[in-house]
This record gives C-alpha cells, sequence and structure tokens, in this order.
C-alpha cells in the first residue's frame, strides 16, 4: 500500500528554516496504527492527518513518531500552508477539530497562517536544583524572580528562564533526566527561553527539547510559544497590558533551522482572552510511502 505524503516547513523565517512536518490528505482508509507507522517512517517531530468532520470544516489528529498528541501548531500551519498552496481552500476562518477541542484556524491572503490557543493555564511551580540538574546549568544562571512554570494552552511545557543567550546556546542537557522529569510532571517537555535576543523585534530566544515524545529538540513549536507569551504576559510587567498585543520568538538557531513564530494576544479586563500562533509555511514536496 502507497500513501501520498506532502513535506512542508512551518514557522520560517524569510524562507528559511522552520519546523518540517508532514500532511497527509488522503486519510479515508488509514487506521490509527498505519497513521503511527506513517508518523514513524518520516520522521518528524509531528505528521498531521486531515478528516473530514460532520461538526467543523475539518478534523487533525496528530502523530509523533511515538504516539497520537492532542494538538501541534506548525504541523497546523503546514496543514494549512498546504490546501492554501494547493487551491483547496481560500483565505479565511475555518473551524477544526482536535483532541484539544474545536478550534479556529484564520489563514491570510499573504498565505500566513493562525491557529486559536485555548485559554492559558498556570500549573505546577518546580523547583530550580530538579531542572537546573537536568539542563547541566546553575542556579545563577536562571532570571531572578521568574518562575520554573508547568503551563499549557493546549499542550503542557515546563517554561524554564535563563539569564543570556550565550547559557541558552551552549546549554548541553541530559536527555534521560529531562525523560524523567516530564513523565513525572505529565508535561510534553521543557520550553527553555532567554529575553536576550538575535534579531531587535524579537520577544524571546528559545529551545524547546521533548525526548519524552522521542523529540530532543524542536525547532519550532507553537503552542510552547504561545504558553511562553501567556507566561510573559503574567510575570515581566515591562509588556504591558494592552487589549492587543503580537509578540515575534526565535527559534532553531543551534540547529541551523532558523525560526519565527509569531504570537497574537488579547487582554479583556486585565485576563487574556484569546491567543492565537502563526507564522508561514514553505513551499511543499510530495513523497509516496510505501506502509
Amino acid at each position: 500500500m502507497k500513501t501520498q505524503v506532502y513535506i512542508l516547513s512551518a514557522f520560517t523565517h524569510n524562507s528559511n528554516g522552520g519546523n518540517e512536518a508532514g500532511v497527509v490528505l488522503d486519510t479515508d482508509q488509514l487506521e490509527k496504527r498505519e497513521m503511527k507507522l506513517i508518523a514513524r517512517k518520516l520522521g518528524f517531530s509531528e505528521t498531521a492527518f486531515i478528516f473530514s468532520s460532520t461538526s467543523t470544516d475539518f478534523k487533525v489528529r496528530y502523530f509523533t513518531p511515538k504516539e497520537e498528541v492532542d494538538i501541534c501548531g506548525h504541523a497546523t500551519v503546514a496543514a494549512f500552508s498546504l490546501m492554501n498552496q494547493k487551491g483547496l481552500i481560500d483565505a479565511g476562518n475555518f473551524k477544526i477539530e482536535t483532541k484539544a477541542g474545536i478550534l479556529n484556524v484564520e489563514v491570510y491572503p499573504n498565505g500566513k497562517v493562525f491557529l486559536e490557543q485555548n485559554k492559558p493555564s498556570f500549573l505546577d511551580v518546580i523547583s530550580a536544583q530538579e531542572i537546573t540538574n537536568s539542563l547541566c546549568i546553575n542556579k545563577e544562571d536562571l532570571i531572578p524572580h521568574f518562575p520554573i512554570q508547568i503551563v499549557s494552552t493546549g499542550l503542557k511545557d515546563i517554561i524554564v528562564p535563563v539569564n543570556n543567550l550565550q547559557v541558552l546556546q551552549e546549554m548541553n542537557p541530559n536527555m534521560d533526566e529531562i525523560t524523567n522529569i516530564s513523565e513525572k510532571y505529565g508535561v510534553t517537555g521543557y520550553h527553555v527561553f532567554t529575553l536576550e535576543t538575535i534579531h531587535n523585534l524579537s520577544t524571546a530566544h528559545c529551545r524547546n527539547f521533548a525526548p519524552l515524545h522521542d523529540i530532543p529538540e524542536e525547532s519550532a513549536t507553537g503552542t510552547s510559544n504561545a504558553a511562553l507569551v501567556c507566561y510573559l504576559t503574567k510575570y515581566n510587567r515591562l509588556m504591558g497590558r494592552q487589549d492587543k498585543q503580537t509578540f515575534s520568538m526565535e527559534q532553531g538557531y543551534t540547529m541551523q533551522k532558523p525560526s519565527e513564530i509569531i504570537i497574537h494576544i488579547s487582554n479583556l479586563q486585565g485576563e487574556i482572552s484569546s491567543v492565537k500562533v502563526g507564522g508561514y509555511g514553505s513551499n511543499f514536496k510530495m513523497e509516496l510511502l510505501e506502509l
């Protein structure tokens, strides 16, 4: 059996870098075990499978090489960029059915794709010692007065603040320890950031580690950066509280895959009322995969 798959990078920066994802449009005959096999053969951090839906415009399922996950920002950007490039959809607003709930997707006329996120949940605060040991850094490398905390806008990540770009870029984490801690707290992985950036207009520079899901490091993560922006809005008073704000996040530079993840948030009476994550997708490639 051969299956047609498409490959795109999402969250590209000036048409470069980004995070590769697989997309499968012809899903009618696929069972869960076959979707898992396709995702494993492609080997990307996530592959999106597009289904018809009776209640929304599309149903989307997401698989890592290891298992199914509820939602994935970069695979959603890739999927809707693909359908737009192929002329299957025009610019506009769409509703998708996912295991994280029914979410909105917006496709701009310039090809940029944005995915609605859940409102943020601020969960456990974790001790610095436990996390710094797994990242092989010192407590002094953290940003003072910023907590290490689990935050979610769809997937749970441990948000870790470090105080400069050099520490973040030279970090050599212990993947076994990150796996154990991720399993202990029931999170996808770590999203480590610094407010020192390469580009002046960027808000933060980030690295993401999810070895529990066979992803040692990921070059662009939508839901993690959405959670990070909500965290910064809560803890960084310098970011202000305007009704609507846009943030640009850097990721993937240590992997030679420079990526730009754009976050829109809206505030209502001092509370975050809307979170959207988006960016550009690359031109697609097509492959026939033998199952």
